[in-house]
């Protein structure tokens, strides 16, 4: 009896091995597709956060050098002057300073500008302190209702450093610095997230951050011994 060979079986694949070896390439795809959106969600927030921040970061950028030298004036000097003036009727109603009265009329009459600082006494002897960005107004009021007002101005070098500190500056300058901040914390994690994408500069991208981060903490460190 003559046998012939079995024939040999084929098994085909099952369906949930076919679904797989589908979707595989899907997944990538739709992995590639995400990973090139949020690239370039992040290109565009880099570059239009860098743009609109730009003039106001290199403000903050050159007047923190400025701010750590506060001997260098550059030729701008600062100035103290000495006026006397009287007070209009009313400025002592009900035996009290009425400081709104006060404060208008030396805006008006001698110029004065700058946020209310502190005001303090009675009408028999009473200070008032106004204050802005390399400026302070100093009043000081007799009984009589007359006034020696002294105005002291520290030069363009020190207006700058008051802006760049905040100090003495309305909301609104305040909130311009918190606006900068948030546009430079914008820039600075877009920038870091875009080297995630550059496979050929990535390793040295983040070696060199780890160095700055190093150098940085070194600094502080020596800083507050």
């Amino acid at each position: 009896m003559i046998t012939t060979p079995a024939a040999e079986t084929s098994v085909s694949p099952t369906s949930t091995e076919q679904s797989e070896d589908l979707s595989t390439p899907v997944l990538r795809s739709k992995r590639s597709k995400r990973s090139v959106s949020l690239q370039k969600w992040s290109r565009i927030m880099h570059v239009y956060t860098s743009m609109v921040s730009l003039l106001i970061v290199l403000f903050f950028a050159i007047t923190g050098v400025t701010l750590n030298h506060p001997d260098w004036t550059f030729g701008t000097k600062g100035s103290r002057v000495d006026t006397t003036g009287s007070l209009p009727d009313g400025w002592n109603a009900d035996g009290k300073v009425d400081w709104l009265v006060v404060s208008e009329h030396l805006r008006a009459a001698d110029n004065v500008h700058g946020a209310i600082d502190e005001f303090d006494g009675d009408p028999t002897d009473a200070t008032i302190t106004f204050k802005g960005p390399g400026y302070q107004a100093d009043a000081f009021i007799a009984e009589s209702g007359t006034y020696d007002l002294t105005v002291t101005t520290q030069g363009a070098m020190a207006v700058i450093n008051d802006l760049h500190k905040g100090r003495h500056t309305g909301s609104s300058w305040r909130w311009l610095i918190d606006v900068s901040g948030i546009g430079l914390a914008v820039v600075a994690l877009t920038g870091m997230f875009l080297q995630f994408f550059l496979r050929k500069r990535r390793r040295s991208a983040f070696v060199s951050a780890g160095v700055g981060l190093a150098v940085l903490g070194f600094l502080a460190y020596v800083a507050v011994q």
